[in-house]
Parts: structure tokens; C-alpha cells; sequence
């Protein structure tokens, strides 16, 4: 029986070098491709089918920043298919990133450079704003819709005797310091992309906690600093491409600039292969290169708690029942009453 994958965020990227990765690995699985921009999810498609055309690949539309593209998708996907294998939590936005000129010069010049150009720690800040769901667009997009989803998808991952595997793209930017659980959205901060992150990783943590008896294990992975629409969004190709001499360089000092998306789903793609249960729950998986471009695994410790975790995942099961009771006062209203 085929293994059936779906990935968020698989028309560019990560999500389509993993795509590919995973086919030149197996190309008897089942891709589910699911996106926002179906244009592009058909072309990628029909690709990766000309590329591998003993896998089967399909596509569903979501836009895991609207709630009701959510619930749609989730609903079309438990009418296709029994169950999933593997959902990779991919897609992602840090939306009109503003580098922190006084920061980063500051950083060259101190014993961190090489920790500071890895994490991009203190270097970033973000404009976010409100969806149609009234919510924080980064919270909802990197986490709250992908949670809703696990949540709807939930009858099709959850076997006990036969383990099924969440991965999340997280980041090494990731940190404590930019996260409360009073402002769990980051309303009120500057860098909602780092909180989504530590966000991601206590999530994840949670859903271990509270479904591995299930079957249903989870991790996550930061694939590096890879080339990228989002990583354009910080500065344009030809900045990178003046920087890379220095950026080749600290690579013999720093792991974490892998620099291609090839090369930043190494961890997505290993944690595949390996047993879910056999995994530990909180460490993140990093994506690493060296200095002469081979490959490899590297591990991190996360810097939360249990209890911290769980309290979080708390504050977004109320969170579900109110967007919940809101979805469907809005669909009663378009259809006047009528919808049950």
C-alpha cells in the first residue's frame, strides 16, 4: 500500500525541493500537494508526474491563513483518502521583514557574529496584521490553521497500530524571549515570525503529550538558512548574491547556511525514514551544512517546558471553539438560516 504524504506549501521551497526528494527516494508514495495558488500546485504537479510517473501526486486547495479554505480543504481531503502517513506543516510567511541596520553591524562586531548570522537573533522585525478571521495573520498562518487542520484531520492520523508523523517547519529563530502566553499571537511585539516559531515547537511538544497513545507523533525541523522567496523578502537575490563569498565562508564556522532548498529539507526528509516513536519529542532537527557542502543531521535542545506546552495548547482549544461558533454563524448568514 503507498504511503500517503501530505505537505502544506508545496508549490515552492522547502516544499517543493521536498517533493522532489522524497519522490528520487520513493517514487511509489502518494503526494498530496496541498496550496493555495492552484495554478502553480497543477504545474508542480504535472512535473513531479513527468519526473516520476509511477507516483501518484495530487493536490487540494488551502490557504491555512483563512479558516474556511481550512475547513473546506480538511473536509475534501476525509472524503479522498483513509489516512495519512506523514503531514508536513510547511507553509509559512514572515511577511515585510525589516532588517535592523544599527543590529547588524553591531552583531559583526561581536564575539556572537557567528550565532547572530545563524539565528538571525535581534536582526528582524515584521509589519503583521489582521485576517478576515481576526486573527494575527503570522499566528494564523504558521500555526493556528495548520493546528485547525491537524484537529480536522485528526480520524485519518490517529492509529495505534500504525504510528502516523507530524513535521513542522520551524526555525532556528525560535526563541523564548519573543513569546508569552498572555500575547500568544504577538499582537503587541515586533517579530511575530520568532514567536510563531517557539509557538510551533511548544504546539508540537503538546500534541505529543496528548496523542502519542493514539498513534500520532510529532517533531519539528529547521531546514537552515536557505535561499528562498522568504529569505528574498529579507533582502533581494542580488544582496545574497554579493554577500555569498562571506556567507561560503562563515559556512567552515557555522552549520546552519545551507544555503538551497535542496539542501534545507535534509532534516524533513530524514525524519521520514525513521520510526516517530523512537524519536524525542523535544529536540528540534536541524538541516546542516558544512563548509564543503556535504549534508548531514544535527540535533538542538528546545529551550521550553511540558507545562508551558500544555497550557498553550489549552489556550488554542478555546481558541478553536470560538473561531468554531464564528465559522458557522458566518455560513448561516450567507445562506440565510437554511445550513445545518
Amino acid at each position: 500500500m503507498r504511503k500517503v504524504v501530505l505537505i502544506t506549501g508545496a508549490s515552492s521551497g522547502i516544499g517543493l525541493a521536498l517533493c522532489k526528494r522524497l519522490l528520487v527516494e520513493d517514487d511509489e508514495l502518494h503526494l498530496c500537494l496541498a496550496c493555495r495558488n492552484m495554478s502553480k500546485a497543477e504545474a508542480v504537479r504535472a512535473a513531479l508526474l513527468a519526473s516520476h510517473p509511477t507516483a501518484e501526486v495530487t493536490v487540494v486547495q488551502v490557504d491555512v491563513s483563512n479558516l474556511q479554505s481550512v475547513f473546506q480543504a480538511s473536509k475534501e481531503l476525509k472524503q479522498r483518502f483513509q489516512r495519512f502517513d506523514c503531514i508536513y506543516l510547511n507553509a509559512g510567511i514572515m511577511p515585510n521583514p525589516h532588517l535592523n541596520i544599527k543590529a547588524l553591524f553591531s552583531g559583526l562586531f561581536s564575539r556572537n557574529v557567528i550565532h547572530v548570522f545563524s539565528t538571525a537573533e535581534g536582526l528582524l522585525t515584521q509589519d503583521d496584521k489582521i485576517t478576515a478571521d481576526g486573527l494575527q495573520e503570522v499566528f494564523e498562518t504558521n500555526v493556528f490553521g495548520h493546528f485547525i487542520l491537524i484537529r480536522e484531520l485528526e480520524p485519518l492520523l490517529c492509529h495505534s497500530d500504525n504510528p502516523s508523523q507530524l513535521i513542522w517547519t520551524s526555525s532556528r529563530n525560535a526563541r523564548k524571549s519573543n513569546f508569552s502566553l498572555e500575547d500568544f499571537q504577538h499582537s503587541k511585539g515586533k517579530e511575530p515570525y520568532s514567536s510563531s516559531k517557539y509557538a510551533t515547537d511548544l504546539l508540537s511538544v503538546a500534541l505529543n503529550r496528548n496523542f502519542n497513545q493514539q498513534g500520532l507523533y510529532s517533531n519539528v525541523v529547521c531546514p537552515g538558512t536557505a535561499l528562498t522567496n522568504l529569505t528574498y523578502g529579507v533582502l533581494p537575490p542580488f544582496i545574497w548574491t554579493l554577500l555569498m563569498p562571506a556567507i561560503l565562508l562563515m559556512r567552515f564556522f557555522a552549520n546552519a547556511f545551507t544555503l538551497t532548498p535542496y539542501n534545507g529539507t535534509e532534516a524533513l526528509v530524514w525524519l521520514f525514514h525513521q520510526k516517530p516513536e523512537s524519536l524525542n519529542p523535544l529536540i528540534k532537527y536541524l538541516s546542516a551544512t558544512t563548509g564543503f557542502g556535504r549534508n548531514y543531521i544535527t540535533t538542538q535542545k528546545m529551550d521550553l517546558d511540558e507545562d508551558t506546552a500544555e497550557k498553550f495548547y489549552q489556550k488554542l482549544l478555546e481558541l478553536e471553539k470560538h473561531v468554531r461558533v464564528t465559522v458557522q454563524k458566518t455560513n448561516q448568514a450567507r445562506c440565510g438560516g437554511s445550513c445545518l
